[in-house]
């Protein structure tokens, strides 16, 4: 199991003294935890301390007795903590539980020389939302709002992934007004109408889900899920065993994050990169731009002309001045609210290409519209260290810029991925060069 980012830590306060079903409480939960699959938990024993009862419990030489402090720390992904929690309070009868939010910087298992290498559920995420089929459209998008998830797996009855519902199926086929991370954006009579719009169609995920789904074991490695995602361009693959039933599921930035804590020490500056890809090679030379001056037609034009959701705010010099997404124009556009913004941002996600009449000018300008300042990269950047930008900022693709700092290109996600494929590639057949090296000079 894999857990960096955003999490929760549970901590739990209880006496040494507590039972649960004749064995100490503190004991009892780590039982459980461990086999629930949460990520791990900690037990601290207090020297002193009062709680409730306002008795003081203390570990004085003349009080060796004592019922002393507990303290259990979990720290876990908040889907884990959301289905475990009823159990836990149900377990502590007299005690302390809080729950705070944490940044999970690192999560070590031990590095490998090739993370490729390793099973697919040692990074894979097994906290999964799914539906049936003849769950109703509109609670599956309720359902993924609350999660905060962007897709998920449909399952037969015998528990097999049977589909699975994405941004682009909901948009494409259910009148989603906007991709689910735009949800919160959407005025509220927006919002209201798309969801009634949706009931009256009564739809449910059968209907809008693809089929047949693209999947990888657990007991797989890794670089099959990244061949996968390579070949098909796919964001995230459900997980499953050797049954076929759903155990988890895994994402670009999973095996991201795996490659980075993988990573090396840092070479010397001298040294050349350890595989030879340069981000030049990696990035999208294709990117779209717009000054500072351009108004909202024009911004619209260039996202809908390149669909990479995105566009780059330049200088007559080329140089990055911020970037606009369509996040960008449905939270800071006075358009937003207008009938003509939602069809063309929802055109950006497939679909044949049509024209669409422009949308009254205003005095908005790209400039108003931006995020600024914008994280760039250099083209002489070593792929590595890109990489460990992208998922220390959870940054999805960065503008690279030449020694001038003027935009040559966007490095994303999936072009990483390529060169995490390609490196692993290349290391092997070093490795199996050197084997047979090895073993000519031994049979001499």
């Amino acid at each position: 199991m894999q857990l960096q980012g955003k999490a929760k830590r549970i901590t739990i306060y209880i006496g040494e003294d507590n039972q649960y079903r004749g064995r100490p409480l503190y004991l009892a939960l780590l039982d459980f935890l461990k086999r629930e699959n949460a990520a791990g938990a900690t037990v601290l024993r207090g020297t002193a301390g009062f709680g409730a009862h306002s008795r003081i419990h203390t570990s004085s030489i003349v009080s060796l007795s004592s019922d002393l402090p507990i303290r259990l720390e979990w720290i876990d992904w908040p889907e884990t903590i959301e289905r475990l929690m009823p159990s836990i309070r149900r377990m502590v009868d007299d005690g302390l539980i809080t729950i705070e939010d944490v940044e999970v910087l690192q999560y070590a298992p031990g590095r490998l020389a090739d993370p490729l290498t390793q099973p697919v559920h040692n990074i894979m995420r097994s906290e999964v939302t799914a539906v049936t089929p003849d769950t109703p459209v509109t609670a599956v998008v309720n359902l993924l709002l609350r999660r905060g998830h962007r897709s998920l797996p449909v399952l037969d009855k015998q528990g097999r992934v049977a589909g699975i519902i994405t941004d682009g199926d909901l948009l494409r086929r259910a009148g989603l007004e906007a991709r689910l991370s735009l949800q919160s954006d959407l005025a509220l009579a927006q919002a209201q109408a798309q969801l009634a719009m949706m009931d009256k169609q009564a739809q449910s995920a059968g209907d809008v889900m693809t089929t047949p789904v693209t999947t990888v074991y657990n007991d797989e490695p890794v670089r099959a899920a990244v061949e996968r995602m390579v070949e098909r361009g796919l964001k995230r693959l459900p997980v499953v065993d050797r049954s076929g039933r759903l155990v988890g599921h895994v994402s670009r930035l999973d095996v991201l994050r795996s490659i980075d804590y993988h990573q090396p020490e840092p070479a010397p500056s001298h040294s050349a990169p350890r595989h030879g890809a340069t981000v030049r090679e990696l990035m999208n030379p294709d990117t779209p731009t717009v000054g500072p001056s351009a108004r909202l037609n024009d911004i619209l034009n260039a996202l809908e002309t390149s669909r990479q959701l995105r566009v780059v705010v330049v200088d007559l010099s080329r140089r990055p001045l911020g970037i606009i997404t369509d996040g960008d124009l449905l939270r800071r556009s006075r358009a937003a609210e207008r009938p003509g913004l939602l069809p063309r941002l929802r055109s950006l996600f497939g679909g044949p290409r049509r024209p669409f009449p422009p949308l009254a000018e205003s005095n908005e300008i790209a400039a108003d519209l931006m995020t600024s300042p914008v994280e760039t990269i250099s083209v002489n950047t070593p792929p590595a260290e890109a990489l460990r930008l992208m998922v220390e900022k959870q940054i999805k693709r960065l503008p690279v810029v030449d020694d001038k700092g003027r935009l040559v290109g966007l490095l994303g996600r999936a072009s990483l991925l390529n060169w995490v494929l390609a490196s692993s590639e290349e290391a092997s057949a070093a490795e199996d060069v050197t084997n047979t090296s090895d073993s000519q000079l031994e049979a001499g």
